[in-house]
């Protein structure tokens, strides 16, 4: 039993369920009659058991990194064996990959691309600073349009895929900060270790208020009715107001934990805003 529970810590269930709700929102926000299909739902298992293998591979490439930041994660504390593990990563990708070829071609496609950007981010390109955030950032806003696509209409999931990508290019550049210690120690040049803190601190300013002025445009605009901008207004702008708050004023590595938390809240909050405000 122990064994299984390591295996629903190492695939992160609350990241899956996230993506999964990404995609099922990003659906039927896209759709004429609001509903839920069995496409859909299939959609949104595929994006979760693909959001699951990136998690598990990015623990395979972060071993010795997790030892110093994540020690308690399943790898890094030696629940798991490394053999088991990869097997179990492959499992998840064949069976988001077979899924989504008897469904739909596009979703195939898209499938197999996010699973090769997933593999080659941990790889690579999360190395590189910005770009490994960006990257990150435009796969969570390509579930939404993958549930888009799930419903024959990708461009109902362009404004809330854009939310998507801001919110998330935040929460990237803070979880760096937070992993600055474990990613110096092993030579992972993030932008916070290039560019300095305080220079990270003001692209997540410069990214927050781009993404707080966006959120006024779909209600301007009459896109979502008075339901999301309430939401908006009490809970998610409020939150991004106090985030950058305490990331200004506050450098203990828990602390910014703690606002990557919140900001992770704050999406399934901005999720609410929209699909109430359809």
């Amino acid at each position: 039993m122990k064994r299984f529970f390591s295996y629903i810590k190492i695939i992160r269930p609350l990241n899956c369920v996230i993506t999964a709700l990404v995609v099922i929102v990003g659906g039927v926000i896209s759709s004429t009659d609001y509903s839920i299909d069995s496409l859909l739902v299939l959609a949104s298992l595929v994006a979760a058991l693909t959001a699951a293998s990136g998690n598990v591979i990015n623990d395979l490439f972060d071993i010795e990194i997790d030892k110093i930041v994540h020690p308690n994660r399943p790898l890094a504390k030696g629940e798991l064996e490394i053999i088991e593990v990869r097997i179990f990563y492959v499992l998840l990708i064949i069976t988001a990959s077979a899924i989504t070829f008897n469904l739909n071609y596009l979703l195939f496609v898209v499938t197999v691309l996010a699973i090769l950007i997933l593999f080659f981010y941990s790889a690579y390109i999360k190395k590189i600073p910005l770009l490994g955030n960006v990257v990150v950032a435009l796969l969570t806003a390509l579930a939404f349009l993958f549930g888009g696509i799930a419903v024959n209409n990708i461009s109902g999931a362009v404004l809330p895929a854009i939310f998507a990508f801001l919110i998330n290019l935040i929460r990237e550049l803070v979880k760096d900060a937070e992993d600055i210690e474990g990613d110096k120690k092993n030579n992972v040049i993030t932008f916070p270790i290039k560019f300095g803190i305080q220079r990270t601190k003001q692209i997540v300013l410069l990214i927050t208020l781009i993404l707080i002025g966006f959120t006024f445009y779909p209600f301007a605009e009459r896109i979502y009715e008075i339901e999301y901008f309430v939401i908006v207004m009490i809970i998610v702008n409020p939150v991004l107001v106090y985030s950058v708050k305490s990331l200004f004023t506050d450098n203990e590595r828990k602390n910014y934990h703690r606002i990557s938390s919140l900001l992770k809240l704050d999406m399934i909050f901005g999720l609410i805003a929209i699909f109430l405000g359809k």
